[in-house]
């Protein structure tokens, strides 16, 4: 059962966008940019309220993604990226991106805090941030 409506192009844009912001991260890094995704558009706090399908919270300006401004994130979906997007679109959540709307790459430590919001923790080159539970009770 899905967390979030979807379509199939729905699940090839995630997919593309978290092959474009954390390939480098593998698998599991690439599951967890699908996390703040998915985080975003069920949200509907903060930066992200109103935002109610895929389409919105990939292309979001301001406050969106980098990967959509370089070539690399219109290259074609794989099918192993696809599958990635469907398990977050599915629930699944993996820790520091549980509840995660915000990550970033920093070039050392990960601030204590990142747009009002907390750090979590790290996973290989990226920082994840989240709001606190009375702030955004939707990714809870």
């Amino acid at each position: 059962m899905a967390v979030v409506q979807h379509t199939s192009n729905d699940i090839s844009l995630l997919a593309r966008l978290m092959r474009a912001e954390a390939e480098g991260d593998g698998q599991l890094g690439m599951l967890m940019v699908g996390n703040v995704g998915v985080n975003r558009v069920l949200g509907n706090c903060l930066d992200f309220e109103g935002l109610r399908t895929i389409q919105q919270m990939v292309f979001q300006s301001p406050g969106g993604f980098e990967a959509t401004q370089k070539g690399y994130f219109y290259q074609a979906a794989r099918s192993v990226d696809k599958r990635l997007a469907e398990r977050t679109l599915k629930g699944e959540r993996f820790h520091p991106a549980s509840n995660a709307l915000w990550f970033f790459q920093p070039s050392g430590a990960c601030p204590a805090q990142w747009y009002n919001q907390w750090n979590t923790g790290r996973f290989k080159a990226h920082c994840f941030f989240s709001p606190t539970e009375s702030d955004c009770p939707n990714v809870y």
